[in-house]
């Protein structure tokens, strides 16, 4: 049995709500704006939208890293960061933690991710981290949610 993909948004939901896409595009802003650096905020986002399966937000966040000029090899990767040595270690701990944030109702942000995260980060950056984990999984729901469609387009690496 084949099942039909569905591509076609159902609402324009930035549209319909603008105060709260408004803000939400605002916390993003300010996320950006963080020491943790653009390529590691990129990197989060890109392996929480993969466990959520959000395909917009996988496009846009490789796409991204790919402008940023990071490795190919390293974007194909990232769904098995685990299993490869691609990563540094502050890169693991921060995966490690979205990852933990992301599965939340199966992890239960457990103190080995946390503390991980102190040999690599400061107080601030670890909240900044947490946010970045936070609104990602948010954007991933509405574009889960109201299926905002990935269009085709060719890759434009750095």
């Amino acid at each position: 049995m084949t099942q039909e993909i569905n591509t076609k948004a159902r609402l324009p939901w930035h549209q319909l709500a603008p105060q709260a896409y408004k803000a939400m595009g605002g916390a993003a802003a300010a996320l950006a704006d963080s020491t943790l650096g653009t390529r590691l905020i990129d990197l989060v986002q890109l392996r929480v939208s993969q466990i959520n399966g959000c395909a917009y937000c996988v496009d846009k966040h490789a796409r991204d890293l790919l402008e940023l000029g990071e490795d190919l090899q390293r974007i194909n990767s990232l769904v098995t960061w685990h299993e490869v040595s691609l990563y540094d270690a502050r890169e693991r701990a921060a995966l490690q933690w979205a990852e933990s944030l992301t599965q939340v109702a199966d992890t239960h942000a457990p103190d080995a991710d946390f503390e991980r995260l102190r040999a690599h980060f400061d107080d601030r950056e670890i909240a900044e981290l947490t946010l970045v984990v936070a609104m990602m999984n948010a954007w991933n729901r509405m574009g889960v949610g109201m299926r905002m469609p990935v269009v085709p387009k060719a890759l434009q690496p750095a």
